[in-house]
This record gives structure tokens, sequence and C-alpha cells, in this order.
């Protein structure tokens, strides 16, 4: 594979109507973990985000430190929110190195953090089985069901991280009792998988992935997401979209993403806009 030339990939085109990035990681598109690349802070990320039509932002935290900083971050940006949670992998680690204890008070910090004016999501939570082994993952179910029970009691949108373990995060969905807003963030099943979350009404949201050209069954789980149930997302500084997969992401490439899920569906754009931003309004509540 060449590589990838150094820098900013260029801005898309903007879209024709307003869309949410329903999943980002500003904090870490602060830090910068490419060497080689100019930085972007997050005012710049979201001044450039607002110019091709990304006008508002979901910031997730993964453990107690980005959960805070998500939480500062909705607090003095209009256009951001804030979900707070550990990680599966994160409260994987506690409870081995630190045990349930310290896993116990972790939760305790995110419970406070929770209710803080500009949080309207718990997550990201949920099973990873790909960087998670057995020793780890009685911690992670025990992490989300937790944070389940959190979001019912607080009212909040569910946002779920899913990584190779489908058939669990469903079952545990199901016996624990889902919130009234689910969100499956960088959503990687299939089509039946995506059936089962349109019957239960759970939002699918779906990253640069699906530009890839080895994503063909996503591409096919995409097509059966019913309209009013797809979401869009970054995962920022994480899965570029085509052209520019393996480079450092940003909001401002929503577009890339927006477009080839409309190509896929058989959607005019701007019909997929409208869609992508009631959905993220009725799944996160306006701001």
């Amino acid at each position: 594979m060449a590589k990838q030339p150094e820098g900013r990939p260029d801005a898309p085109e903007a879209l024709p109507g307003p869309v949410v990035d329903s999943h980002c990681h500003l904090d870490v598109v602060d830090r910068h973990l490419k060497g080689g690349e100019e930085d972007l802070g997050v005012d710049d990320a979201l001044a450039r985000a607002r110019a091709v039509n990304v006008t508002r932002v979901v910031q997730v935290g993964c453990d107690v430190a980005s959960s805070r900083w998500a939480v500062q971050a909705a607090q003095n940006h209009d256009e951001v929110i804030a979900a707070v949670a550990l990680h599966p992998n994160d409260a994987a680690r506690i409870g081995e190195r630190e045990g349930m204890a310290a896993l116990e008070a972790a939760f305790t910090e995110i419970e406070a953090l929770s209710i803080e004016p500009g949080v309207r999501a718990i997550g990201e939570t949920g099973l990873d089985y790909f960087r998670t082994g057995e020793s780890g993952r009685p911690a992670q179910a025990e992490s989300f069901r937790w944070h389940i029970d959190l979001a019912k009691r607080t009212d909040r949108t569910l946002v779920i991280h899913d990584r190779d373990s489908h058939d669990d995060v469903i079952s545990v969905l199901l016996a624990e009792g889902a919130p009234d807003r689910v969100v499956f963030h960088c959503f990687s099943g299939d089509a039946d998988m995506a059936r089962i979350c349109a019957d239960n009404g759970w939002y699918c949201s779906f990253a640069g992935v699906v530009t890839f050209s080895s994503a063909q069954p996503l591409r096919d789980a995409l097509v059966v997401v019913p309209r009013d149930r797809v979401l869009v997302e970054t995962d920022a500084p994480y899965l570029t979209p085509m052209p520019y997969r393996g480079r450092i992401n940003a909001s401002y490439l929503v577009p890339l993403t927006v477009r080839s899920m409309a190509q896929v569906r058989g959607e005019e754009v701007d019909e997929l806009c409208d869609a992508l931003w009631e959905n993220s309004m009725r799944a996160f509540g306006e701001w």
C-alpha cells in the first residue's frame, strides 16, 4: 500500500443540510495520536465541521478522565453534548488489575458526571471480545449491566460499543431491559443483526468503515436499517472514510460517509441529511 501523505485531508464538499457527528473523541483529536500530523484543536475541529454542515457533535467518554473532559466540552461549546461511561476494555482493565472495589469507585464517579448539564448519553459501554480475553469478561459484563441501569435511572441514551460480541450484547440488553433510546455506535453487524435492532427500535450509527471495499456485509446491513433509525458518526480520530483511510479522522470528513451511505441506500443526499438530523434529535434530544 502506498504511503499516505502527511497533513490533514482536504475538506469535502459541504452537505446540503446539517447533520450530527453522533460519536466523536475530540479530546483524542486534540492530543493527536499520529506523528507527522498537523495539530487540530477543538475550536478548529468544530469550525471545520460547521463549514461542511456538520453542525453538532456527540463527544464520548471512555473512562473517568475523558468523561470529565466530555462534560467540560459540552458546557463550553453549544454544538457539543456529552456521553459519559467506562469503555468495556477500561472496565475490564480496572477489574483485573485493581479489583471490583476500584471498578465500583469508577462507577460512582461516572454516575456523578451523568447528571451534569450537557450530558445526554451513557456510553460508550458494552462488550469487546477483540481486545479483552476471557479473564476480563466478567468485569465487562458487570459494567455493561450497570451502565444499562444508569441510563434507565437517568433517562439518558445508551451508546453501545460492540466488538466481536454481537450475540452477547443483544442478550444482555434484552435480559436487562433496554433503555428507551439505544444507539449501536460504529455498527458492525450484518443485515440480520440490523433487523434485530430495527425490531427493537434501536439506532444504528455508521462510521467510515462503511466506505471500505471489504465492508460489503456492513453495506448490506445499512440497506435494511429503517430510515428513522440510521445515524452517522466519525469515531474520530479513528475509522477515517475512503479515500483517506489510515489518516487522522475528524468531524469535517462526515460528508464522505454520508454521500457513500446515500449511494448505498439509493437515496438523495439531501433526504438522507434530513433523516440523519431528525434521528439524531430523537436519539439524543434537541440541542
